[in-house]
């Protein structure tokens, strides 16, 4: 399966699939064989980079597609 980043209204970015997180300096992150976590978005999580739910009644975003304009070239 590949990967699917999902962004939720008022909340995280669910990411499915075959995925791997890793921290600044390229280490992997133990995700126990899971195939969906949730990534934090707000930056109110105890638990950072992973969401916890904190964002519930702080953080507003409505998520709605739109196209990227076209890359800049140098």
């Amino acid at each position: 399966m590949s990967t699917k980043i999902t962004v939720k209204d008022n909340g995280s970015l669910k990411v499915e699939g075959d995925f791997e997180i890793v921290d600044k300096d390229g280490k992997a992150y133990n995700l126990a064989g899971r195939e969906v976590v949730s990534l934090c978005r707000c930056g109110l999580s105890k638990n950072k980079p992973f969401c916890d739910g904190a964002h519930k009644g702080n953080f507003v975003h409505e998520a709605i597609a739109f196209d990227l304009p076209p890359q800049k070239t140098v």
